[in-house]
Formats: structure tokens, C-alpha cells, sequence
């Protein structure tokens, strides 16, 4: 690569916490280059409608929403390339970013990759994905209105989507591998008081049904193989969420379930000096693309104020230097 290509911003990601980032980092003049990813736009892109997101009253498509916010960025001189990153060096400055073979060296580091929701891998599950299945109550409960609906999974995140759901559907059935949950006696005792909420133990979910959307689940108990057949209107998966941070260990601090640990919770600092994380990635509790979108807009001016603080010109073209091989 060309000795003077050092960049002052690579942020690694997309999606609202990447492209935000990207907007106040651009406005600022760094000139970001956003690498972000063959799938470009993180977890909205597979969502239909978002109505939770401020200023769109009639609500909005999830892609129609990251296209704006990708052209957003780009009107004020961010450049996006949609290409997954392979490798990182944090150990010096500049940090050194590889997407293949291609390498991009940069000042400074905003990771936004986000994280992935925890599908079950039956049939039926994507092809019916926005259709009746979802993997956030928060997001897509109020399409749900006078509806039936299945959680699937035993832990306090099913048990949060199921008193959620609780208020907009008819009807909430947990499915449950287990004869007992997994969930914080609070969070239990909660959802056993429900009347809404009623559990099928012992049991897995095999098939998602559907005719155009979903019109049930096939379950099977594990203990006895027999199988039965529940009517539904929608099926939320609640098993968790997955950090994308593969690509950070040994580079970034993570906690033991993979999330980007952040040394003062206030700044988007991570614990590599030059280094900020945004979004999902960092982000186990709220997970919604407002709260992502509001941790790029930190990241951005915590390294455009770190970058100000090392004395690093913004001029590139006047700047030459020399990398060791």
C-alpha cells in the first residue's frame, strides 16, 4: 500500500452504529472509510418494518432506513466499501486493518460490527424470518396485536420477550428444552404470574409452518419424541445474541460472553488507546438501532477528540511515512 495511505478513521462495521459514526466522523473532516462488510446494514436489513425508529411516524423499511443512513454518510465524504475485514493488528499505531489480502492502515479504529441474534437452524425459520418469525420483541411485538404468539427459549431474555409480548398479544406459549427455566427468579416469577403466559416443557421446536406467514410450530418433547403441532401467529426466538468479535480476541478486551468490555462505560473508549467500539458490539441490554445509532454518534467525537489530543494533522497528502515490513 502506498506509504502515505494511513487513514484517520477506519470504522469496521455498518448498520446504525457504523454509518452514524460515519456521518459525525465525515462532518468532521476525517474523511472515515467505513469497511462495511458483504452484508451491508447489520440486522435491520432483514427487518421489514421499523416504527420505533424517531422521526418516521408511518414507520419505514429496515433497508430503506440503512440506505439513508449509508447516503447520509457518503453526502459528507465518508467512503464505504462493502468487504468484511479478516484481520486486525491493535498492537501499534497506526492500526493495521486486512480485508483479504488488501491491507488499510488508520490513526484510529471505531468498531461497530454488531451482533447476531441465535436462530435455531429448523425449516422454515428464514423463509418465514419477517413473516411471523423475529428475534426481538421490542422491535416487532406490536405487529403482534390481538395475536397469538411462541417464545422459544428459557433463559431472562425469554422471559423479558415474553412479559413484553404479553401486552400486545392474546396468547404467549414458551417453549422450553427444559422442565425449568433457566431465568433469574425475579424474571420467572414474573412471566409464572402472567396469565397470558403459559410453557410447554421439555419440548423443541423442529418446523416452522406457515402459508405466506406463520400459522404455527411443530414441537417435539425430549423426552417422550412426541410430536404436536401449536397454532401460532408468530414465533420469537429468544436464545440470545452472539457479539461479532471473532475478530477481536486477543486484540480487545471481551468479557466472557464476547461483548467488547468498556474501561469507562461513559466514553466509547475501549482498552486499546485509538480504539472505540459502538452498537451491538458492545451493547448486551438494549440492542435497538436508536440506542446503536446514539453510541456511533459517541464513538465518533470521543476519536475525533483523541486524534485532536495526539496532534495528528488531518491533511494526508502532506504527511509520507515509513511502515516496517
Amino acid at each position: 500500500m502506498a506509504e502515505n495511505n494511513t487513514r484517520e478513521l477506519i470504522i469496521i462495521g455498518s448498520g446504525p452504529a457504523g454509518y452514524t459514526a460515519a456521518i459525525y466522523a465525515a462532518r468532521a473532516e476525517l474523511k472515515p472509510l467505513v469497511l462495511a462488510g458483504g452484508e451491508m446494514g447489520g440486522q435491520l436489513m432483514i427487518t421489514t418494518d421499523v416504527e420505533n425508529y424517531p422521526g418516521f411516524p408511518d414507520g419505514i423499511l429496515g433497508p430503506q432506513l440503512m440506505d439513508a443512513f449509508r447516503a447520509q454518510a457518503e453526502r459528507f465524504g465518508a467512503e464505504v466499501i462493502p468487504v468484511d475485514v479478516t484481520r486486525v493488528d491493535f498492537s501499534s499505531r497506526p492500526f493495521r486493518v486486512w480485508t483479504g489480502s488488501e491491507e488499510y492502515r488508520a490513526r484510529s479504529v471505531i468498531v461497530s460490527t454488531g451482533a447476531s441474534a441465535k436462530w435455531l437452524g429448523v425449516p422454515g425459520e428464514v423463509e418465514y424470518r419477517g413473516r411471523g418469525v423475529s428475534a426481538c420483541a421490542t422491535c416487532d411485538g406490536f405487529f403482534f396485536k390481538g395475536k397469538r404468539v411462541v417464545v422459544v427459549g428459557g433463559g431472562d431474555v425469554a422471559m423479558e420477550e415474553a412479559t413484553f409480548l404479553s401486552r400486545f398479544a392474546t396468547s404467549v406459549t414458551v417453549v422450553h428444552r427444559r422442565d425449568q427455566l433457566r431465568a433469574s427468579k425475579s424474571m420467572q416469577q414474573r412471566a409464572f404470574n402472567d396469565p397470558k403466559i403459559s410453557f410447554v416443557w421439555d419440548s423443541v421446536v423442529e418446523e416452522i409452518l406457515g402459508e405466506g406467514t406463520v400459522t404455527g410450530v411443530r414441537v417435539r418433547n425430549v423426552n417422550t419424541g412426541e410430536t404436536d403441532v401449536i397454532e401460532t401467529d408468530g414465533v420469537f426466538i429468544a436464545i440470545g445474541h452472539q457479539p461479532n468479535t471473532e475478530l477481536f480476541k486477543g486484540q480487545l478486551e471481551l468479557d466472557a460472553k464476547g461483548y467488547v468490555v468498556m474501561p469507562n462505560p461513559e466514553t466509547a473508549e475501549t482498552n486499546v488507546e485509538g480504539v472505540f467500539a459502538a452498537g451491538d458490539v458492545r451493547d448486551h441490554r438494549y440492542r435497538q438501532a436508536v440506542t446503536a445509532a446514539g453510541d456511533g454518534c459517541k464513538a465518533a467525537m470521543d476519536a475525533e477528540r483523541w486524534l485532536e489530543e495526539q496532534g495528528e494533522a488531518v491533511n494526508l497528502e502532506a504527511e509520507v511515512y515509513s511502515f516496517p515490513r
